[in-house]
């Protein structure tokens, strides 16, 4: 790939995934905070490592949950409200007659919401990632372990490459960000 654009990353490259969680815990242990990983397959104790705690996606199920029962139960208030029909003595706000459509609409507010936060703490769609630029990562379907860590504001390219040179990796890749035209 040509030097040209932003430098997004510095990726490394292991063999085994066991490897990788130590070279994650290395490199955060030494400060750097904008750290990834990208791997074939879910690797044990590489979100511990990564100190990945996001609670966004169970926050906005709670949210869209309360809303759709809420509007769920309204509405059918509203409707009974505006259309009253007295039959046999029924209440026109009867709780229980509804329970159904409250859940029911609860339950499409939770997954709504909570596909809808996936799809943006994911930043999806992203129809490409930078990362996929990086010689040698279409291998990482196969038998590959990629650690990069982000390049921010406060970014150090040489003291990066250190940092991951010193862990051994098969590989040490910069990434860089395709110019936009």
């Amino acid at each position: 790939m040509a030097d040209t654009g932003r430098l997004f990353a510095v990726l490394a490259a292991f063999d085994t995934p066991e490897r990788l969680v130590e070279a994650v815990r290395a490199v955060r242990a030494q400060g750097f905070a904008q750290v990834d990983a990208f791997t074939p397959f879910p690797v044990k104790g590489l979100e511990e490592a990564l100190a990945f705690r996001d609670n966004r996606v169970p926050a906005a199920m709670l949210i869209g949950g309360i809303v759709g029962a809420a509007g769920g139960f309204l509405m059918q208030v509203g409707t009974n409200l505006d259309y009253p029909l007295r039959i046999g003595g029924r209440p026109l706000i009867a709780v229980p007659a509804f329970m159904m459509i409250t859940f029911e609409l609860m339950v499409l507010g939770a997954v709504l919401a909570a596909l809808a936060m996936m799809f943006m703490a994911n930043r999806l769609p992203r129809l490409h990632h930078p990362v996929f630029d990086a010689d040698g990562f279409d291998l990482s379907a196969d038998d590959r372990f990629y650690l990069a860590i982000l390049a921010d504001d406060h970014f150090d390219r040489n003291e990066a490459g250190r940092a991951l040179a010193a862990l051994g990796p098969d590989a040490i890749i910069d990434v860089r960000e395709r110019p936009r035209s």
